[in-house]
């Protein structure tokens, strides 16, 4: 009898609940004993309900200083640390990556797949963008930072050699790894739970966004449009390192909620005149 193949998941981080963390979920549903790889996972954050019961092992940059609060000071490290992971044991690897889990080791007989949500955008073609909206842009630590992103630059198109074959969350993703690794990737769509939400046709007024508080979401940008606009009112959902900064911008007419359940989200999502996304 043929035994079932071993498989290995790798994911960035598990710090923060997003997208990316909704897709690890799916996973684990479907495969539920397949341990996980990544580089920071904090037991009392919000992805700890999915992953009560499963195998989760970190890199070293889990024990350094502040590590889990700013984990994101820590990119300079992270192509090193994920590479030390050692998968020879597995027979597939599942890279579910908008970072460096990509970059993981894998040998002739892995079977590497990666799940990429994007290439590393701020690495990448975001990358202007991202040091102008983090105000660094100019000066010696802008150049430090230009620097180390050149250098992740290059690892990250060294190890998509390591990828056996690339699936893409959307047409655009895959246009995005096109340019940046030039390889071609299959289209599978994250999953949506469509019966979670049910129509309202009657809506109140008021514009949403949910999103993660980090600079390349661009949730600053819709913060400071909907200052200049008084009279339209805007609910903003989501947690993340840039969340004070967000907040000190909001005029009485922006109401910041943070973290909220995915029954908040869906109430709001419901009566809302129109979801606001850049």
């Amino acid at each position: 009898m043929t035994s079932s193949p071993k498989i290995a998941f790798v994911h960035d981080w598990l710090v923060d609940q997003g997208g990316a963390e909704k897709v690890l979920s799916a996973m684990l549903a479907l495969w539920p004993d397949t341990p996980i790889y990544t580089l920071f996972y904090d037991p009392n954050g919000p992805c700890q309900p999915f992953l009560t019961g499963h195998q989760v092992h970190t890199s070293f940059l889990q024990k350094l200083p502040l590590a889990i609060k700013h984990y994101r000071s820590y990119l300079p490290l992270m192509p090193l640390a994920i590479e030390q992971f050692d998968l020879s044991a597995y027979d597939i690897i599942i890279s579910n990556s908008h970072a460096v889990a990509k970059g993981v080791l894998t040998g002739p007989d892995n079977l590497h797949i990666s799940y990429c949500c994007s290439p590393i955008r701020y690495a990448w073609d975001l990358q202007h963008q991202y040091l102008k909206e983090s105000g660094i842009n100019k000066g010696l630590r802008s150049w430090f930072v230009r620097w180390v992103l050149h250098q992740v630059r290059k690892w990250d198109y060294r190890t998509a050699n390591g990828v056996d074959e690339f699936v893409a969350i959307s047409n655009f993703i895959a246009r995005r790894i096109w340019k940046t690794y030039r390889r071609e990737s299959l289209v599978i769509y994250p999953p949506v739970d469509i019966k979670c939400f049910t129509l309202q046709e009657r809506k109140e007024d008021f514009y949403l966004t949910v999103s993660r508080m980090v600079t390349n979401k661009r949730v600053k940008l819709i913060v400071k449009t909907f200052s200049t606009m008084p009279d339209k009112k805007l609910v903003v959902i989501g947690d993340g390192p840039e969340f004070k900064k967000i907040k000190a911008l909001a005029t009485p007419n922006i109401e910041l909620l943070g973290y909220q359940s995915l029954d908040v989200i869906k109430s709001y999502m419901q009566r809302a005149k129109a979801f606001i996304f850049v």
